[in-house]
């Protein structure tokens, strides 16, 4: 493999890097070398079937595709149809089932009683009243502001415990946005215009994405061992982990990770839903998939299915990183890390291990497509002895 031939090496086949590549290829006519390290396409959101089972599963957990954005939607559009799935998710509490995200069948529930919007909306003030948060301090704060403590106890504290084996009076309010409550009986977990699942699956997207003569994809390959190669006229588009491509220079940014236990039932439904949450502390896992309930118009013809439990933890560095802890440490190391991006205008960091960002799906995609017009098409269609120029002043633009 010779990468000095490729005008655009892509560090990752997650959305981020599919995405450009394709754009690069199919927009540009440019050549285009797709690394990953690992053994398959489509980074987080790869999906196989089950040799057991049959059951196509999200070997990292359960990636549902929901977007506002009407360019995101039609973009993909280009690449896969989607079913008409909604995605509803249950939480397990002292012995009951919960609707989640809190709505007002979840507060009626927790309250024991009938309750008008009105009434379900009284009820939580007064309890955020009653705890004294005018002055958020921690996430426990923020969290009693937005659902009252009667819901917090029951459903956040507990499950917050767990995905972060850290006191939520000890974390920061910074982690957790605003909790949705709707005082009204809609459950769906997504209130986007757009949401569905991929009629063939996700691995089927990225293989059509990636599908293009002009596009080589290497796996196994990790970008460390052959970034010898490439030329300061080569483009790169870095998705790893930004500390990583420094080599830790300023530290080492905090992630959670997530285990999975697979286990494969002789039955046709373990659990009646795609996710449920656990949010007692004793339960040591924070939820189980079960995925043939992501595709129930499929014929699924064995009486078996796939479940992963799920458990949360720190990130070693082996580990892979899903959710960025965000202090006010990693954000300093962060900006320190920003700063020495202008010393490599070949190289554009993004995706969501480049970005040190949580990014769902269609937020991937947006900015992939933002990226490709901002900042790679302007570098492509310049001259190489333009390179550097033209990477600082999009270095410049870009928000802080």
């Amino acid at each position: 493999m010779q990468l000095d031939s490729f005008d655009v090496v892509v560090v990752g086949t997650g959305f981020f890097g599919a995405v450009i590549a394709e754009q690069v290829a199919s927009q540009l006519g440019r050549s285009v070398c797709v690394l990953d390290r690992r053994p398959h396409i489509g980074g987080n959101a790869y999906s196989e079937a089950d040799s057991d089972s049959g059951v196509e599963v999200h070997r990292y957990g359960t990636h549902i595709f929901h977007t506002n954005s009407e360019t995101v939607w039609r973009y993909l559009h280009r690449f896969t149809e989607f079913t008409d799935y909604r995605h509803r998710v249950f939480t397990v509490a002292k012995g009951r089932v919960y609707s989640m995200p809190i709505n007002l069948s979840t507060v009626c529930a927790a309250f024991g009683r009938i309750m008008t919007p009105q009434q379900a909306r009284a009820a939580i003030a007064a309890e955020a009243e009653a705890h004294g948060v005018a002055g958020v301090h921690n996430l426990e704060d923020k969290a009693i502001a937005s659902v009252g403590r009667t819901l917090y106890d029951l459903l956040i504290r507990g499950y917050t415990q767990k995905q972060w084996q850290t006191d939520p009076r000890e974390l920061s309010a910074d982690i957790i946005g605003r909790l949705p409550v709707r005082f009204s009986f809609d459950d769906r977990y997504f209130a986007d215009r757009h949401e569905g699942m991929p009629v063939d699956g996700y691995t089927a997207i990225f293989r059509r994405m990636l599908d293009h003569p002009k596009i080589s994809v290497q796996l196994g390959v990790d970008y460390f061992d052959v970034a010898d190669q490439i030329t300061p006229q080569q483009l790169v588009i870095y998705t790893g982990p930004i500390d990583r491509f420094f080599g830790y220079a300023c530290g080492h940014l905090g992630w959670r990770t997530v285990d999975f236990e697979r286990e494969v039932h002789d039955v046709a439904d373990f659990q009646g839903a795609s996710v449920i949450n656990y949010a007692d502390e004793d339960v040591p896992f924070t939820r189980i998939h079960e995925f043939r309930h992501l595709h129930p118009e499929r014929a699924h013809t064995q009486a078996r299915t796939t479940i992963y439990r799920e458990y949360s933890r720190f990130a070693r560095r082996e580990d892979e990183p899903y959710y960025p802890i965000n202090t006010a440490a990693d954000r300093a190391m962060l900006a320190s890390y920003h700063a020495m991006t202008s010393s490599h205008p070949n190289v554009i960091f993004g995706g969501r291990l480049g970005s040190y960002k949580y990014l769902d799906m269609h937020q991937a995609i947006g900015a992939a497509l933002k990226t490709f017009e901002h900042e790679v098409e302007p570098i492509l269609g310049g001259q190489p002895a333009e390179l550097r120029e033209v990477r600082d002043a999009n270095l410049s633009l870009q928000p802080a």
